[in-house]
């Protein structure tokens, strides 16, 4: 045989061996049969042609059964093309067995295609979740706003799992049975004598209902008083009474000060009238002299009587000031 000849047979056997061992899962297939499972090589070369990773469906079938599990691999490549984590639901059924928590295969993968994690879910179950609660403030019917926190511990319940409403929910809730709870009561001070109101109202409410946890107990962690919202409200109201006072008592004073404009403008007017009378008199006086109505001796006899009565005015003004001022003094 040619040289060139053997090494292109060797090298054709050397791919053949590589592309073998590189598509058949042999060192995977001595795992199983040690492992004591029914699988077949054929099977696993089949799972390599529906582009499933073989390891994906052997090592959990060798948990499965070892833990005494009755699983098939048809089950689990199933659940595989359907987009579940299949090594996931296959520790949370073997936990759920050593747990003595009714689990079947069918619940699991529902619960794990429903985008929940089934092993945690699992792990709930046997012990339960402390949730904490945010800050929640409520007002008490005398006006004292009350901060509470609380701790919320929770089981899983796998039943409602499904379709179960998450911790969201049961926080908002718990968080609205404070808000019920501190609003109910007619002072503050009953609630800080008596916290355990909270949690026995929460409790009664059923506020587990439709979703996927249990509420094991509601503790109240923490109590604070906060601000006198009944106080702030009474200033609040007597600020605003106060500004409607102010703009009423200020329409009141715009309204006088309009009015006193208009008495001043009318005393402008008739001032004018006056003035414009007080005119008007010499002209009548040279016609009633043209006309001869009125002498020379009627005219100074006017004046007299007009000197006399501002001496008299003048006089009565200085005993006036002068009584005021013997007033004063005594």
């Amino acid at each position: 045989m040619e040289p060139w000849l053997l090494a292109v047979i060797i090298a054709a056997a050397f791919i053949v061996i590589v592309f073998f061992f590189s598509f058949v899962p042999v060192r995977l297939w001595i795992a199983v049969k040690a492992a004591g499972v029914k699988l077949s090589i054929i099977s696993l070369v089949g799972m390599r042609l529906r582009k499933i990773p073989p390891a994906r469906i052997a090592n959990p079938l060798i948990k499965a059964i070892k833990a005494g599990i009755d699983m098939t691999t048809d089950m689990l490549e199933q659940h595989y093309l359907a987009g579940g984590n299949v090594d996931r639901v296959v520790d949370a059924l073997i936990a759920a067995q050593k747990a003595d928590i009714p689990l079947n295969f069918k619940r699991a993968t529902a619960i794990d295609l429903a985008g929940r994690d089934v092993l945690t879910a699992v792990k709930m179950s046997v012990n339960p979740k402390v949730i904490e609660t945010p800050v929640v403030a409520a007002i008490a019917k005398d006006g004292i706003e009350l901060r509470a926190k609380a701790r919320v511990t929770v089981r899983a319940n796998i039943d409602r799992l499904v379709g179960g409403a998450g911790e969201e929910t049961v926080i908002a809730r718990v968080g609205e049975g404070i808000v019920t709870t501190v609003g109910s009561a007619l002072t503050h001070k009953q609630v800080l004598e008596n916290p355990d109101l909270i949690s026995k109202t929460v409790l009664s409410k059923g506020l587990d209902a439709g979703t996927a946890f249990e509420i094991l107990s509601i503790d109240i962690a923490d109590v604070d008083v906060g601000r006198n919202i009944g106080a702030q409200l009474q200033i609040d109201q007597a600020q605003a009474d106060k500004k409607i006072a102010q703009a009423k008592a200020e329409e009141r004073r715009a309204m006088a000060v309009a009015k006193e404009q208009e008495m001043q403008a009318a005393v402008q007017e008739m001032r004018a009238k006056v003035v414009e009378a007080e005119a008007e008199i010499p002209k009548a006086m040279a016609a009633a002299f043209r006309d001869g109505n009125l002498g020379i001796m009627d005219y100074y006899n006017m004046k007299n009587v007009m000197a006399d009565t501002n001496m008299r005015d003048s006089i009565s003004k200085a005993t006036d000031k002068k009584d005021d001022k013997d007033k004063v003094q005594e």
